[in-house]
């Protein structure tokens, strides 16, 4: 079989190599949104997704929680996290964010950091979310605008197109169709939240150099990296020589780019 045919695997599970990959931009999205929020001081949160843990150490970190807990189903993901997110407010547990593992209005915000997207059912997701807030708790959550300006993936993915259209398959901006503003509220509406809220958050994603670009889409941590990871040395070449073509570099050498979430919160009625 072609290698630009053959079927891709999503890898969760390499908590190290998603924080290089991904991590450290989803923290600089999560402290405006952790803002935007602002939930009162000593709740209780969960985190539906939790993934490495970087969500779950912003919220320790910005909003006084009482206590986070935090639940993803990849196994390596939640050791990862319990490794090194090392707080006695916190604690990590494997479960599936469509059937969560809690008592109903148990928490005063629940929260999902560049999940739902991932989901099968997402309304289901938004609806175990719901009944696991108090209620008048908070329901939040935030999605990369893959098919707008989340640069640094459009890069990837308009190169990888245009040397193999099987790849405009795997690419998020058309295969994620909840990762718009009206789609989001109308999730949120649908689990039966009220004063449902979408705005977007954007953040300077600024790399030293093409391999600080480059580098982190080898990791197999997801669709972009797992697609990389799955062409022959040969086309991944062609593939690298195209995107640094086409990245506008600053005089300095560094890549200034800009990524954009949405983040979408509602009420528990």
């Amino acid at each position: 079989m072609d290698d630009s045919q053959a079927p891709q695997k999503e890898i969760w599970a390499n908590g190290a190599a998603y924080e290089h990959y991904m991590g450290r931009w989803g923290r600089l999205v999560a402290i405006e949104f952790l803002d935007w929020l602002n939930a009162p001081a000593r709740g209780r949160w969960l985190d539906v997704g939790c993934g490495a843990g970087a969500f779950s150490q912003t919220i320790l970190d910005s909003a006084a929680p009482s206590s986070v807990t935090g639940i993803d189903r990849s196994e390596g993901y939640v050791a990862f996290a319990r490794k090194h997110v090392q707080d006695e407010r916190v604690r990590f547990e494997v479960g599936d964010a469509q059937a969560l593992p809690v008592e109903t209005g148990e928490y005063d915000a629940v929260v999902s950091g560049l999940v739902l997207n991932f989901l099968p059912e997402p309304l289901q997701a938004v609806a175990e979310m719901a009944r696991a807030a108090k209620p008048e708790g908070i329901v939040a959550a935030y999605v990369w605008d893959y098919a707008g300006k989340m640069q640094l993936m459009r890069h990837f993915w308009n190169a990888a197109a245009a040397l193999d259209p099987a790849a405009y398959d795997l690419d998020e901006g058309w295969r994620f169709p909840i990762c718009y503003p009206d789609p989001l509220s109308e999730l949120f509406q649908g689990a039966e939240l009220k004063q449902v809220e979408v705005r977007p958050i954007d953040i300077a994603t600024d790399f030293q150099d093409f391999d600080d670009y480059w580098t982190p889409f080898l990791g197999g941590q997801g669709p972009a990296p797992g697609y990389a990871q799955s062409l022959s040395d040969e086309r991944r070449a062609a593939l690298r020589e195209r995107i640094q073509a086409e990245l506008p570099f600053a005089l300095d050498g560094s890549i200034p780019l800009v990524a954009r979430a949405w983040a979408v919160r509602g009420v528990r009625r």
